[in-house]
């Protein structure tokens, strides 16, 4: 079995939770949307390749073919995607793009705060990941 500590599927799965509901809010909103629900592919089709690697990842992992290597680059790349593509100066999807499509500025909000929640969580398990690697980790 795998020698990776139970905490580290906590860091890997909450964001993975945190995701799934930003993709949804994605769909509820109707913007930056694509293939497989629209014909155009765009940068929300390629995050969805994010669902096989952590399938993948967990599988490797509870059979002890991966470890904490494999998670610390698997957060760390998202965090700085996610960061890139939500916040950075060239973000695809600035915040404005998460708030105004809601009609109701506190959902707006809410989402935006949704999107700050997953991307913290993500930025946690990769710092996690890092320590636990420094220490000793595989």
């Amino acid at each position: 079995m795998s020698s990776v500590p139970r905490q580290v599927y906590l860091v890997v799965l909450v964001p993975a939770l945190f995701g799934m509901a930003h993709h949804v809010d994605h769909i509820v909103r109707g913007n930056h949307v694509g293939w497989p629900l629209t014909p155009e592919v765009n940068a929300f089709t390629f995050s969805l390749a994010v669902y096989p690697l952590l399938a993948f990842g967990l599988v490797l992992t509870v059979t002890g073919r991966v470890g904490l290597r494999y998670w610390l680059g698997f957060l760390t790349a998202n965090s700085v995607l996610l960061t890139a593509v939500h916040l950075g100066p060239w973000a695809i999807e600035p915040p404005s793009d998460i708030i105004t499509p809601y009609s109701e500025p506190l959902v707006g909000y809410g989402a935006f705060g949704l999107l700050l929640a997953f991307i913290g969580a993500v930025f946690i398990g990769a710092a996690y990941t890092a320590f636990l690697t420094v220490r000793g980790g595989q």
